[in-house]
């Protein structure tokens, strides 16, 4: 027995509204004005090495339209000999002066199609209109439009848009209907601008504007919060920390003091890769639709005095291994730390994260959280794990989870509504009573004071064990409410802390919802938690990952190898098929190299079939080996260190005393994979050899080495190849 996680197929077929459409029913005779696409920032093409195979010889075809949340878009196969496309939309009702034209950016090549994205709709109806261009031109007798599409709203619940809160709500740079703010500036960021990209920023309390260059910069300056101007951020394609300048030492760009913000992906496959979202000191800022991967601290951090920030629509994969023992995953995926309140974190897919949410540090003050129709998908544990905070937790999917689902310490209350449980191990756990010390010397989800669980109309299968205040009014992991509306009696106390529930959610702290039957959740959930269309990265979970806690080594592989299908982005950058147009010769166009996570790396020659290759990968082996004599002490490192498809993050610091040695009986190959930007020198037998990008190659002769310092460095990996 198996289930797709995430799938197109399965998106498609569920509400997210998947129409295939034969083109020669559509096509529009329409006349419009002749216009080039607007652009407010030139963007150049990047071809990969995919062949392209998106071209029909007459006719544009659409091949799928989608509607979303506040998204609709469409994809096509192009018209040989068209140099690019314009896109226009409008609402079904409006007349045909009411198409709006879509920014060049959200239109982007792929290898076998063409695909437009209408970001920042409302719910309603609309069409979409593809214009080809032919010399910059728009044949308008060769232009389609498509039925029509669906779209829906985003749900605006939770203490991120109470009304007693700070700013009133989290839509960051849009509107509550889910339309641009009226004075946003929108920034279309990618791999190959994100560092040159430029915006004005308010940065003084005169109203003097500073031209900023590159987004690090951009959002510095936005930090001191002078300028609340509403600002979108639109990431496009996949970025590679390796691509970024300036991300902090932990990996993460910085969302410091910044107000009226989105960061946001565009369409299925926008992905940060190998770093994190760091925001702190922050209000009214949304976090949504990006895929993150092999971040190396925490993927979306909530760190110290935020209010009204809304995380949703994410898909949150592993990160990299930390230095203890349960971060062998990376560590959190969402946390809300540092006294962060009013925030609604919802419909996010977690892909079998060790540690999904940390909710609360040490803080004594009181802080509001809400958690709906996050997808936990085979995540291990801390959905949340909750320290001191007052927490909604509702119509989530609990689905194979190897520890516990909700878990309360500090004196934390939790309302736990409406939510599915399947295969969770503990679905609700309180510190020191209840399942958590049952048949055991000791509690071992934490060693704090309890907390409170108020649970009412949840679905729970395949659990271990989940005590009833009503079954043991002690020992109890939460008590049973029989109505939503019903007060926990104060004669309900946590074992260690003699702490009792706040009932915050029949006083008049608590905002206006709507929680779907509790029967609805699985398919509502799987249908819409993650990016637009389920995202662009499938995998297949099997029921006997339900109870492992340990990394999916397939899963991280693919992950590793993961490489966006973007060839190129923006209507005026079509990447022209070799036998495009008439049968006149053209240029050839060189294939793109894989853009890899690091700067680039020296070649490496092909091992021959008949190699010996010995090796040392210190994250996998630390310094045992039967090989090579090793002497000296090993680092970790948070910034991951990607090599041949390995993720290394220890490495044996190269100090005076360290020393290697070993013997080759022929002939050899000597590499030595240091830190990517080590440009300095290793003593090879006695003899200084200069690191290009990290990378050392040495011949050998037969006999005895030795390896040791000529300037400070970190091993990560060598080789022998005889």
């Amino acid at each position: 027995m198996y289930k797709e996680s995430g799938t197109k197929k399965n998106r498609c077929m569920s509400k997210r509204l998947c129409l295939q459409v034969m083109a020669i029913s559509l096509v529009s005779s329409v006349a419009i004005t002749q216009a080039t696409s607007v652009s407010a920032y030139k963007l150049d093409s990047s071809i990969n090495s995919t062949a392209i195979s998106n071209y029909d010889k007459e006719n544009i075809v659409i091949l799928n339209t989608y509607g979303d949340l506040e998204n609709a878009s469409v994809e096509w196969s192009g018209l040989k000999g068209a140099s690019g496309y314009n896109v226009y939309y409008k609402g079904i009702g409006e007349t045909d002066s009411k198409y709006r034209q879509l920014d060049s950016e959200l239109i982007r090549q792929y290898s076998s199609y063409f695909r437009a994205d209408v970001v920042g709709i409302e719910e309603g109806s609309y069409v979409i209109k593809i214009v080809p261009l032919f010399d910059g031109k728009e044949n308008t007798l060769k232009s389609i439009v498509t039925s029509s599409i669906n779209v829906k709203a985003h749900t605006r619940e939770g203490f991120a848009f109470s009304k007693d809160s700070v700013m009133g709500t989290a839509s960051g740079g849009y509107n509550d209907n889910g339309t641009v703010a009226e004075d946003a500036t929108i920034l279309y960021v990618t791999a190959d601008n994100i560092n040159t990209i430029k915006a004005d920023v308010i940065t003084n309390s005169k109203g003097s504007k500073t031209t900023c260059t590159g987004l690090v910069d951009i959002l510095s300056k936005r930090q001191k919060g002078y300028d609340k101007s509403h600002l979108i951020i639109r990431i496009i394609g996949e970025i590679k920390a390796s691509d970024i300048s300036g991300l902090n030492s932990s990996g993460y760009i910085q969302l410091k003091g910044c107000y009226n913000l989105t960061l946001e992906g565009v369409g299925e496959d926008a992905t940060i890769n190998g770093w994190g979202i760091l925001i702190r000191n922050s209000r009214n800022v949304e976090v949504r639709n990006l895929g993150i991967m092999l971040f190396p601290d925490d993927a979306i951090s909530l760190d110290t005095d935020n209010e009204n920030i809304w995380i949703h629509n994410n898909d949150i994969f592993y990160g990299t291994a930390g230095s203890d023992a349960d971060q062998a995953k990376g560590d959190g995926s969402a946390d809300v730390k540092g006294k962060s309140t009013n925030v609604t974190i919802s419909y996010n897919h977690f892909w079998d994260s060790g540690k999904s949410s940390l909710c609360g540090m040490s803080d004594s003050e009181e802080f509001f959280v809400t958690y709906h129709h996050n997808w936990f998908d085979h995540s291990d544990s801390r959905h949340p794990r909750i320290r001191v905070g007052t927490i909604h937790i509702y119509n989530n999917y609990f689905d194979g989870n190897s520890k516990y689902g909700v878990g309360v310490t500090k004196g934390a209350s939790a309302f736990v509504e409406a939510n599915t449980f399947r295969n969770c191990k503990y679905p609700m756990l309180s510190s020191l009573q209840g399942s958590d010390i049952a048949g055991k010397s000791a509690g071992t989800f934490s060693g704090e004071a309890g907390g409170m669980i108020k649970a009412y109309n949840n679905s729970i299968t395949g659990e271990k064990s989940l005590i009833y205040a009503q079954d043991d009014d002690v020992q109890f992991d939460a008590y049973l409410a029989s109505s939503r509306d019903e007060v926990v009696p104060t004669s309900y106390k946590t074992v260690s802390g003699k702490t009792t529930y706040n009932n915050f959610d029949t006083s008049s702290k608590m905002y206006k919802y709507e929680a779907d039957n509790v029967e609805d959740v699985a398919s509502i959930v799987t249908a819409y938690a993650g990016r637009v269309n389920g995202g662009d990265f499938t995998w297949t979970f099997t029921n006997a990952d339900d109870e492992l806690s340990s990394v999916n080594k397939a899963l991280m592989e693919k992950l590793l190898n993961y490489k966006s299908d973007i060839v190129s982005i923006g209507g005026n950058s079509v990447v022209v098929s070799p036998d495009d147009g008439d049968n006149s010769e053209v240029p050839e166009v060189p294939e793109k190299p894989e853009v890899p996570s690091e700067p680039s790396e020296p070649e490496i020659p092909e091992k021959p079939e008949t190699a010996d290759v010995n090796v040392q990968n210190f994250t996998e082996s630390g310094i045992e080996s039967s090989y090579f004599a090793i002497k000296g002490n090993l680092g970790t490192n948070k910034i991951v260190r990607v090599y041949n498809g390995l993720l290394l993050t220890k490495y044996l610091k190269v100090e005076t005393s360290t020393s290697i040695s070993f013997t080759t009986d022929s002939t050899a190959t000597l590499t030595l994979v240091l830190d990517s930007s080590f440009s300095k020198y290793i003593l090879v037998d006695g003899v200084k050899y200069k690191a290009d990008k990290g990378i050392v190659t040495v011949k050998l002769d037969a006999g005895k080495h030795t390896i040791k310092k000529g300037d400070a460095a970190k091993l990560y990996y060598m080789s022998v190849e005889v």
